[in-house]
């Protein structure tokens, strides 16, 4: 499932930035994607509007989430009021006429939820000025809504292309337009290859990304996190986690579960223990959270305890946890919550299969 919440951004060029957040723990069912709009609210607020699809079940997925993030997560594109488009063989940051017309109808589609007349739309757009940087980056946000990601993936490649084009070719100056936001179309592109079996290319746009931000961004940090671990760096994981974390202290947020289970992979099992009471009180019901505080309990000796909360999980849903597929390739838990995660489903009379 991808959740996708769409908003109108300020008359700026910007690419809308979302993220997988890797969590949707209130139904348990699949990835999330979260669109974020930076200039309405701070990244992490989640808007009104979502559009559900399925894509992949998992308990722990934008947005940045995520959901997205992300997910998790992003602000959009739009084109800006009377400035004349470049020529055709030039790379385009804002457009005018029929171009501009159409884009904005597009935004308009989407803001109101009508993803595939504002695909249509924008499919239009790159058609006309296949070299307008924005036509192609929000084009890849409706294919996201789509549950298209290789095709997204394939929209914010060619937006990301132009954007590093037009740095390369345009010195920064007063009333210069500039493509000043790759970091947010490396952020999307990231957080749809983390859910698009893609972990070493996300990892490499996620870091490029905080990179070129060049200050602590906690939208991206929680994709990449997510892609440091999953890549198996876990001490880089946990840093990015606790950062993300102490940006977003005052409300408890998914992700952490994925912190928690990165520190009890480095052997902090005190502080995996901390995050997974916090989680668990703010979505008790979810059934990943169930399992994974029960693997802490387990480790900690409260055995009874530890089967108890892990029998709390409906069977349909717990027998997932009993799937090395699922543990392996649609949740991708830590080797050493898998280890233990073992021993706990035999103790109740569920068998790894």
């Amino acid at each position: 499932m991808l959740i996708v919440a769409l908003l109108m951004a300020a008359l700026v060029p910007r690419a809308r930035a979302f993220s997988f957040s890797y969590h949707n723990l209130i139904t348990a069912q699949a990835s999330t994607t979260t669109l974020y709009d930076k200039h309405d609210n701070v990244y992490g607020t989640i808007h009104t509007k979502t559009i559900v699809t399925d894509r992949r079940k998992f308990a722990t997925s934008v947005a940045s989430i995520c959901l997205a993030s992300s997910t998790l997560p992003p602000s959009k594109a739009v084109a800006e009021d009377a400035m004349s488009t470049a020529a055709s063989s030039e790379v385009q940051v804002v457009a005018t006429g029929d171009v501009k017309r159409l884009f904005n109808e597009g935004r308009a589609f989407e803001a109101q939820g009508n993803i595939l007349a504002a695909q249509r739309l924008y499919a239009k757009v790159t058609n006309i000025a296949p070299r307008f940087i924005y036509g192609w980056s929000n084009l890849g946000n409706t294919l996201v809504a789509q549950g298209q990601l290789r095709e997204a993936d394939e929209s914010y490649s060619k937006a990301v292309a132009l954007c590093e084009e037009n740095l390369k070719q345009t010195e920064a100056s007063f009333g210069t337009r500039r493509c000043d936001d790759l970091y947010l179309i490396l952020l999307n592109r990231g957080s749809v290859r983390l859910n698009n079996n893609m972990p070493k290319e996300a990892l490499s746009d996620l870091t490029n990304s905080n990179t070129l931000r060049a200050r602590p961004d906690a939208t991206i940090l929680q994709n990449l996190a997510r892609a440091q671990e999953i890549n198996s760096f876990y001490s880089q994981s946990d840093k990015s986690y606790t950062t993300a974390i102490s940006m977003t202290a005052n409300e408890v947020n998914p992700f952490w579960l994925r912190s928690s289970m990165v520190k009890y992979q480095l052997g902090d099992s005190n502080g995996a223990m901390d995050l997974i009471k916090r989680v668990s009180n703010r979505f008790p019901e979810a059934p990943e959270v169930r399992a994974a505080y029960a693997v802490l309990l387990w480790d900690k000796g409260e055995e009874d305890a530890a089967r108890k909360k892990f029998l709390e999980i409906p069977d349909r849903a717990r027998a997932r946890y009993s799937d090395a597929e699922y543990l392996n390739k649609v949740i991708v838990w830590p080797p050493k919550m898998k280890e233990v995660l073992g021993y706990l489903t035999k103790a109740v009379g569920d068998r790894l299969v």
